[in-house]
């Protein structure tokens, strides 16, 4: 079976649906379990949810566990990012808030133990690098662009950079 190129994509509609959604396990993933639905602002939606799923998650999976959910996380989510950018026909879509997930799942499970108030700063650093992205992640984000496998790893590699520069600043601050 050969891959769909963008053009064969099912049709999508620009903002995706609930429809979208549930129409594929990938789209379910991709889009933060719904996360990417949100009218207003996906990204920071969907790095919101990482961050309650990840006290929740804390709760049940020791430090090693949490570290292993990562790690399946991002080839799960390499592979979810490609198959729904592709069906949306969009390169990097706002709307696939996976990337933000897992980094920052990265930026907690290595920051932590922090209260709500470094918490919360990790969170606004995180969403700065990732929106703004400035020097590094700029960068991170020209790199892999496309569709495809590339592009999948694109849609990630960009936001693993924003939370090193986060992991950096938090570093830095307790320094």
């Amino acid at each position: 079976m050969t891959p769909l190129s963008p053009s064969d994509a099912p049709s999508a509609p620009r903002r995706p649906t609930v429809a979208f959604l549930l129409g594929h396990p990938a789209h379910f993933i991709a889009l933060g379990f719904g996360a990417g639905l949100s009218r207003k602002a996906p990204g920071t939606v969907g790095t919101l949810w990482a961050w309650l799923a990840y006290l929740v998650l804390q709760q049940w999976l020791s430090p090693q566990h949490l570290g292993w959910l990562i790690a399946a996380s991002t080839l799960v989510g390499w592979w979810a990012c490609t198959i729904t950018a592709r069906h949306m026909a969009v390169a990097d879509p706002g709307s696939i808030v996976w990337d933000e997930v897992v980094a920052f799942w990265l930026v907690l499970w290595l920051a932590m133990p922090m209260g709500f108030w470094g918490q919360f700063v990790a969170f606004a650093l995180f969403r700065f690098f990732d929106a703004a992205k400035p020097g590094p992640v700029g960068w991170a984000d020209s790199l892999f662009k496309g569709f495809g496998w590339r592009g999948g790893w694109g849609i990630l590699w960009d936001d693993f950079v924003a939370a090193f520069c986060t992991l950096l600043v938090i570093a830095v601050w307790r320094f």
